[in-house]
């Protein structure tokens, strides 16, 4: 099969001409449905790459005819059929002959697949649509105003909202919010406050995020404390390391009862072991810790002990 973006009629570069390219297509001939079930045997059965494009290059027109449907959104018309050809060829790798269906009744939906994707991604800088019902709204929004005659500016009305809505089956917010998003092109942060150029939008943001020193700080610590812990393991026996683990240290902890049948001995020991280990832990960490703080400010006072008195 051609690569995801050409085939043997296809090339789309920044000097491309549409006209060109609509009156190339229009020579390839269209294909009987015996043709078109041969070659897609040929595809399947044999990986037959002159088939594949032969059923490409038979199906062009259709791709250009849906992806001029979709001009309205404000992208350039030969990215939607280069999109909208994309399409085409998956159909292709996916259509199955025997099922007796026509090829362009399967492609089209691929190729409307192919071409509303690209709109989503392309047509603002925040995705629009993440679910099925937003998407049905940002492609059908436009459309239903129309038959409401809903042209005016701004929020739609209450019973316009509602209508859509219901006609669509998602929410009334969503529809406003598609509705405010569509009639609100992206704007730069850097556009400039007022217009003597003072200040940028930019400006005014506020980043909620803890800072890279506070982060810095964060993480080493918590490193610290996995190291404190770790050294504090390793001054516990095996059966205590073990039973702290499985106790403390992990996702699903085991029973008293399952760890007293592992070591043969009762449920009340098995506390008893846990309660001595954690204890031995908590020393252990707290005094590390208390050493390293003593350090800390012995360092900040210029590395003399007796300062620190």
């Amino acid at each position: 099969m051609t690569d995801r973006r050409e085939s043997a009629s296809m090339s789309f570069s920044p000097d491309g001409n549409l006209a060109r390219y609509m009156r190339r297509i229009r020579t390839y001939p269209l294909l009987s449905m015996d043709e078109e079930q041969h070659l897609a045997r040929q595809y399947r059965d044999k990986g037959d790459r002159n088939a594949a494009d032969a059923l490409v290059n038979s199906h062009l027109r259709l791709a250009a005819k849906i992806a001029m449907g979709y001009r309205g959104y404000g992208l350039p018309i030969e990215e939607l059929i280069s999109e909208a050809n994309v399409g085409l060829m998956q159909s292709i790798n996916r259509f199955d002959p025997d099922r007796g269906f026509r090829l362009a009744t399967y492609a089209m939906w691929w190729i409307r697949a192919a071409i509303q994707e690209y709109i989503l991604q392309s047509w603002s800088l925040v995705r629009l649509g993440t679910t099925a019902q937003q998407k049905k709204l940002f492609f059908n929004l436009r459309k239903l105003k129309g038959e409401l005659r809903a042209f005016e500016d701004g929020d739609l009305s209450f019973e316009n909202v509602n209508t859509i809505a219901t006609r669509l089956k998602v929410t009334e917010a969503d529809v406003i919010t598609m509705n405010r998003r569509l009639a609100g092109p992206d704007q730069s942060l850097n556009m400039p406050l007022r217009e003597d150029g003072a200040g940028e939008w930019q400006d005014w943001l506020v980043d909620e995020t803890e800072s890279q020193e506070a982060g810095l700080a964060s993480r080493e610590e918590r490193s610290f404390q996995r190291h404190l812990l770790h050294g504090a393991l390793r001054g516990l026996t095996r059966r205590e390391r073990d039973i702290v683990t499985e106790r403390r240290l992990t996702e699903d902890p085991l029973t008293l009862e399952k760890l007293a049948q592992r070591y043969g001995i009762s449920r009340e020991r098995v506390r008893q072991i846990e309660a001595g280990a954690v204890a031995k832990l908590t020393r252990s960490v707290r005094d590390k810790s208390a050493a390293r703080a003593t350090s800390e400010e012995q360092s900040r006072l210029g590395g003399h002990p007796a300062h620190a008195a």
